[in-house]
This record gives C-alpha cells, structure tokens and sequence, in this order.
C-alpha cells in the first residue's frame, strides 16, 4: 500500500477490511470510532431514546449501514437537512439521496425503520373500536402523515360496532393539494360493507386549519355518503405537531 493510498484512507489499517467479504472482521474498528459506538448503545440500552439527542439516534441507524466510518457528521448533516429524526425517515428517496454520504444501503436502513414505526402504529388501530383506541388512532394518523412533504388522503372505514376494518389510501397531490372524488369514497366503501368512515388528511405545511377546499370537499362527501346511509364520522387534518377535528370545530 503507498503512503498516498494509505492518506486516502486515514481511518483503517490494511487489517481492518476482511479479504473475503470486505466487511469488517469484529474489533477491527479504529478504537476511537468503535469506542464511539459502544458509548452510544450503551446509553440507549440504559436510557432509550431519551437519552440520546436525535443525531445519536440517527447514528444508531446509520451504523449497520456504514460499518467503517464516522457517522456523526452523516447524521448531523440529515438532521440540518431534513429538520428531526422523523423528516430524515420518512423523507422521498430522491431526497434523501441528495445528501452527500447517502447511498442505497442508508436509504434501506432508512426506510426500514419508517416501514417499523407505520407497522407497529397501525397494529394499535386495527380491528379497534375506534372510540376507546382514540389516542392510538391519533398517534397512528400523526406517524405516518405529520411528515410527509406532500397532501395524503386516507380513509378509515368502520363497522356497525365502529371497529376500523379498513385503512385505505385514497389519494396522494402536491404539496397543497389532493383530488378526492366522493363517488370512489363512497363505491369503496360500499365494497367493504362499511357503516361509516374517518376522513384524514395532512398539511405539509404543519398548519392544519382547513381551507374551503377542504370544507367543501367534505360536504360533498358526507352528502354522497348520507344517501347511502353511510356516516362519516369525522374528518381530520394533520399538522406537524397538532390535528384539527372537523367534528370537534363543528364543521361536520
């Protein structure tokens, strides 16, 4: 190995790649980086997440797709970007792989983790009743739509009992707006044998005041819903850190 070579790469000796796989064999780290790490899971095995910043946290994730370096900076430069852990997991791919550093096995580690939190979210909500899993329903709506860039629209459909049988996208749009057409709301829910349904939507802009849009929108699909004697049960919009009831606003 020359000397050039040798500074192109500073923080591994010719021992730290196996020949076999080009993974690193166990202890092989530079001591300051695996140090570093063995710091870092100790204190969430200690503390959970509460213990650690949102880049540690971040770097927890990082690690097991970029085994020989400095993951920190990575990390850091996410959090800058994006804004908190949950804008860097649920950021598009094309997002994220602007980000000097991001390849596709960060990207899957990523989005690993997303597809984690929806699952573990959704498993609280369905086959429910709705009224005494409320909270659950909330948090579910807030992980999967408060950070998203662009509008989402989804339908919960409920039973006779009000048991959510169904969670349903309906429509993605642009980053103030999404198409709804009430008829396909309404022809889903007949299909399903539903009795009534929960509108959500989210706002990427974190404000989750309803524009006329929305207001009319709703109308529309409450009115095509009643002739069939399907209810529906509200409508919410999806803020960063707060939602707005249509039914708690008087709006439905």
């Amino acid at each position: 190995m020359t000397q050039s070579f040798q500074e192109a790469l500073p923080f591994f000796t010719p021992a730290a790649i196996d020949e076999a796989d080009g993974t690193i064999r166990p202890g092989r780290l530079p001591s300051y980086i695996k140090d570093h790490r063995a710091r870092l899971r100790d204190r969430f095995v200690s503390g959970g997440a509460a213990a650690l910043p949102e880049y540690e946290l971040l770097e927890l994730v990082l690690f097991r797709a970029i085994p020989r370096q400095d993951v920190k900076p990575l990390a850091r430069a996410l959090i800058d970007q994006f804004g908190d852990f949950n804008r860097v997991i649920s950021a598009p791919v094309a997002a994220l792989k602007r980000v000097k550093g991001i390849g596709d096995a960060v990207v899957v580690e990523l989005k690993v983790v997303e597809a984690a939190a929806h699952r573990m979210a959704r498993s609280k909500v369905m086959a429910r009743h709705v009224v005494s899993s409320w909270d659950a329903l909330l948090d579910y709506c807030h992980t999967v739509m408060a950070h998203r860039d662009t509008e989402q629209f989804r339908i919960l459909y409920l039973d006779t009992k009000n048991t959510l049988i169904a969670d349903e996208e309906q429509a993605r749009g642009t980053i103030d707006h999404v198409p709804v057409y009430p008829r396909e709301v309404v022809k889903r829910a007949l299909e399903l044998n539903a009795a009534s349904m929960i509108l959500v939507h989210n706002h990427p802009s974190g404000d989750p005041t309803p524009s006329q849009a929305d207001i009319t929108m709703t109308a529309q699909i409450e009115a095509a819903a009643g002739a069939l004697s399907i209810s529906v049960h509200d409508h919410l919009i999806i803020g960063k850190s707060r939602e707005l009831s249509f039914r708690a606003e008087g709006l439905l």
